[in-house]
């Protein structure tokens, strides 16, 4: 890579690091524990808000996940206007589609109610609402919104995204599928229900998945340069109860404790990227997810080995720091790495996530490549800025290794 435009990358991020922190990181007050969501009606009343939009997709209220926070409803008096339209990826009709139903019927707040999808569709309807004047193709990016959206109210039902503690929300444009986020501290979240019963009913190969999500966000966020150390010690939370409770929430999907626990540390995940930021495993997620379809986690749990390997000696002792909260043992920081991505490659196995990639096209790869750099840079502190031929060699062997130890 040109060494002026790297040098420019990293004086970007050095500047924006430092800028970040005249902006105060707010974390959401939680309402947290089994059968917390029912507390969300009265909640929201004494903040005095009367009528919600409650913005979810087609599965979830017949999944029945959204039947106890309508009972709770009625009981304490909320109004919820429900939008049952949210959708993967979020599109600009879908979001638009919220929008109207917010000011059409003269809504004074938001409950975004499930996975990602709903959380980002949610969130950019918010966008939109505060920028009326604005398009989802002009909010995209950082610091575009700057204006105070509805009262949000974010009930999760996956422990993976952290959607709940971040401020972005991606979006997908339905004529070039490119994913972008819109990011902005006024995105966040003022309120979260953290209620592992609404977790339970979760297929395994979602729980692994979005908990893989969960721990590719702290890995990320504790691996970038420039974090403060408030991220790193969230990122190390979040990364020793994921090693301890995903595999209990996959093998057995009533546990309420593991359940709990992947809500939290995915929460706490959450929390330490929306100010640490992401890096190139998500980057290129982001383009498999808008050119095939990949659900996100799923993405991120396959190409994340991939690219810490590609930080090489860059990350090795953060990398044996992590292996020691996730119970790997080796000698030196060296084999604690290598250990450390092993394990990661290793609970993929155990919890049937597959690879290879190999229905990556070889005519899209360079339009990947093109994505993922602009994407990364030069807004992600990553440990390694990628070039064009080192993306490829990692899209390449996303496309042809797959989980090979």
């Amino acid at each position: 890579m040109n060494p002026i435009k790297k040098a420019w990358y990293r004086t970007f991020q050095c500047v924006f690091s430092a800028a970040q922190t005249a902006i105060p990181q707010r974390s959401p007050a939680l309402l947290r524990g089994a059968g917390a969501v029912k507390e969300l009606p009265a909640f929201i009343l004494s903040k005095g808000i009367h009528k919600v939009l409650l913005v979810t997709g087609k599965t979830t209220p017949k999944l029945g996940l959204t039947d106890s926070l309508f009972e709770a409803a009625k009981r304490d008096g909320l109004a919820v206007v429900p939008f049952h339209g949210a959708v993967v990826d979020p599109p600009f009709d879908c979001i638009e589609e919220a929008v109207r139903a917010y000011t059409d019927n003269h809504c004074e707040g938001i409950i975004a109610f499930g996975g990602g999808s709903a959380m980002d569709a949610a969130k950019a309807a918010a966008a939109r609402i505060a920028r009326p004047h604005k398009t989802l193709g002009q909010l995209g990016g950082t610091l575009k919104v700057r204006k105070r959206i509805p009262p949000f109210f974010a009930v999760p039902t996956t422990a993976g995204t952290g959607s709940e503690a971040t401020v972005a929300a991606v979006v997908k444009d339905p004529v070039t599928h490119r994913k972008f986020a819109i990011q902005d501290p006024s995105l966040l979240p003022k309120y979260a229900v953290l209620d592992p019963e609404l977790t339970v009913a979760l297929p395994p190969s979602t729980t692994a998945a979005t908990g893989m999500d969960a721990l590719t966000h702290a890995v990320e966020a504790y691996t970038n340069l420039f974090a403060p150390r408030y991220t790193r010690q969230l990122a190390e939370e979040a990364v020793a109860l994921i090693f301890r409770y995903l595999k209990r929430a996959y093998a057995d999907g009533k546990d309420l404790e593991a359940r709990e626990q992947m809500l939290y540390a995915s929460f706490l995940a959450g929390r330490a990227f929306s100010r640490a930021c992401v890096g190139n495993v998500h980057a290129i997620a982001h383009t498999v997810g808008g050119l095939y379809g990949t659900p996100h986690g799923l993405a991120n749990a396959v190409i994340l080995p991939f690219v810490l390997e590609a930080y090489g000696s860059r990350v090795k002792a953060k990398l044996a720091r992590l292996a020691d909260l996730a119970g790997v043992d080796g000698s030196g920081c060296d084999e604690k790495a290598r250990r450390f991505i092993e394990k990661i490659r290793s609970l993929n196995q155990e919890m049937g996530i597959e690879g290879p990639f190999d229905f990556i096209r070889d005519e899209d790869i360079p339009q990947m490549i093109r994505w993922a750099m602009k994407e990364a840079n030069p807004l992600y502190p990553v440990p390694v800025i990628f070039d064009e031929p080192l993306m490829r060699q990692v899209i390449e062997r996303v496309r042809t290794a797959g989980n090979s130890l």
